[in-house]
């Protein structure tokens, strides 16, 4: 259990800057990748306690992520480290955006949160939450600020007021600037397709969650349960009554979603016409 915790606190409430420097193990790392070479990429990785990964489809271990990359055939491998951050001392965390070309130039775009421990003088991978990347990703996620500060409940107030005005609902996004997939899905409002269904139907707020301190009266008032991830989202009409709100973490892994959900999902929850 002591792993599970600290996984969730390197990959959730974890307040992250960004790496100048390169993380020597996972210029190793990414090399025996290039190479293809399982026995290599395989000792990365923790066994005691052993390695626990995390993607779209379930869980896997060390053999299934190595199997992973190894069949990926990489030919090239471009790797930025997004994110960085020292959860605790001895680990070190970071999200990588990942751009492979393989074989017949098929390529392959990943975003990988990475947790290393540092167990007797050796850099071991003890936790991988890895996605297919079906959006635009951040470049530069710590310097972009999404999440207002001053009152939530009055910027709800005001948003409902100008909704009631223009035939809208609200749409409210709960999050923070240190969340790396809210900053994916701010940058997802901005995409033509998606805009177009966003922009004339919804009044937007972003409610600020803090490190998972803030607004909390306001995320159990809208049925939104922060412990299954951010951004998440509650919807409501111009009188402020709730319509729907998430409740099982379906927009944490943002970075995973493509834009034709994200259209779905506004346009079910649209306005009606008059």
């Amino acid at each position: 259990m002591y792993w599970y915790r600290l996984l969730v606190m390197c990959f959730s409430f974890a307040p992250c800057v960004a790496q100048d420097s390169t993380f020597q193990p996972i210029e190793q790392w990414k090399s025996a990748v290039l190479k293809g070479d399982a026995m290599a990429l395989k000792s990365f990785y923790s066994v005691m306690p052993s390695a626990q990964i995390s993607t779209t489809s379930g869980k896997g271990n060390a053999d299934s992520d190595v199997a992973f990359w190894t069949g990926l055939k990489a030919r090239t491998m471009d790797l930025t480290i997004a994110e960085a951050s020292s959860p605790q001392p001895g680990v070190e965390s970071f999200t990588l955006q990942i751009r492979i070309v393989g074989p017949n130039g098929r390529r392959t775009n990943v975003v990988e949160g990475q947790a290393w421990q540092n167990q007797r003088g050796v850099w071991r991978l003890v936790g991988a939450k890895r996605d297919i990347a079906k959006l635009e990703q951040p470049s530069h996620p710590e310097q972009e600020k999404i999440y207002p500060t001053g009152d939530a409940r009055e910027q709800i107030r005001q948003a409902m007021a100008r909704a009631d005005k223009s035939h809208k609902n609200i749409l409210l996004v709960f999050g923070a600037d240190w969340c790396y997939d809210c900053h994916v899905l701010e940058k997802a409002f901005h995409r033509p397709d998606i805009a177009s269904v966003l922009t004339p139907n919804f009044q937007v707020v972003d409610v600020d969650i803090g490190n998972g301190n803030k607004n909390l009266d306001l995320a159990a008032q809208y049925e939104v349960p922060l412990n299954r991830g951010v951004p998440a989202i509650a919807i409501l009409d111009s009188k402020g009554k709730l319509l729907y709100s998430q409740k099982n973490g379906e927009w944490e892994r943002a970075r995973a979603l493509g834009p034709e959900q994200l259209v779905a999902l506004l346009k079910q929850w649209k306005p009606r016409a008059k």
